[in-house]
């Protein structure tokens, strides 16, 4: 197997920060931890010897800013602690930040318009990588009729706005369901990611009021887990699907999401389509 670990001081150019930045190698071992990898699992995967790897990990040998993104590649690390691997190496980041409004995303900001415009007049969000609603389709208002100022204020939390007792929450006719799908998401992506901002948001979520009940098994009959909600036009149900960007190569984008909601019956179907066509009546007039 070849090896891409030199045992070298980290480039001059980018020092790490002392005391700000823990070790590359220390970093790539907990990342093989969580992934659940050997030594020798990742080795192989990488193509390099358990040796060098285990000289990496252990500081005895600094790896190459090669090294660092191929480990990190095999290990699925998150692009933004791709960067934060190469601070710690001593490397420039090579994954750019942008915000959404950057003329470089200009294409990829268009086609989250679009995808937004066209799910109308269901509802529909992009998220960021905290949950934060960073552009919505503004379909259905009635949505949110009694939630607390505060939830509403930009920037707003996704999960907040569904969990919080002055939210969605006392509206939510499967509560118990619906949360219980929600943190479990929100649990997978802290054990993909290790983001700690994520577990700070779940601490939270967890100190607000949970249902008496746990969330039933589910039906033998169902396919999805529904967002059943009460308005004042009846009780809507959706399911959602979530769109990423495929090839990413910008921070931003690649914590991206688009959350789209759908009917889930019949009967939602037609008070949504009701709602909509009163509210462009009321618009035009």
């Amino acid at each position: 197997m070849t090896s891409h670990v030199i045992a070298r001081p980290p480039n001059p150019r980018y020092p790490r920060p002392m005391g700000a930045i823990r070790p590359v190698g220390e970093l790539l071992r907990e990342w093989r931890q969580r992934r659940r990898l050997s030594q020798l699992d990742l080795a192989c995967e990488a193509e390099i010897s358990t040796r060098h790897l285990s000289f990496v990990e252990t500081g005895r040998a600094v790896p190459s800013r090669e090294m660092v993104l191929r480990l990190a590649e095999h290990l699925d690390v998150p692009m933004r602690e791709r960067n934060a691997l190469l601070l710690a190496a001593g490397f420039a980041p090579v994954f750019a930040e942008r915000t959404l409004d950057d003329p470089a995303l200009e294409a990829a900001r268009g086609a989250v318009v679009v995808v937004l415009a066209r799910q109308k007049p269901y509802p529909a969000f992009a998220l960021d990588r905290q949950w934060r609603i960073v552009a919505s389709n503004r379909a259905l208002p009635q949505l949110y009729d009694g939630v607390a100022a505060e939830l509403l204020a930009p920037p707003v939390n996704a999960m907040r706005l569904s969990l919080h007792p002055r939210g969605l929450a006392p509206r939510i006719g499967n509560l118990a369901e619906w949360r219980a799908h929600l943190l479990a998401r929100l649990r997978r992506q802290i054990a993909v990611s290790g983001d700690a901002d994520l577990a700070a948001l779940l601490r939270e979520l967890l100190t607000y009021p949970a249902p008496e009940h746990d969330a039933p098994p589910p039906s033998p009959a169902a396919v999805l887990v529904p967002l059943r909600i009460a308005t004042g036009a009846g009780t809507l149900s959706f399911f959602s699907t979530t769109t990423v960007f495929g090839t990413p190569l910008d921070v931003t984008l690649a914590e991206l999401a688009v959350e789209l909601f759908f009917p889930a019956d019949d009967a939602t179907d037609a008070i949504v389509r009701r709602l909509d066509a009163e509210a462009a009546a009321n618009s035009a007039s």
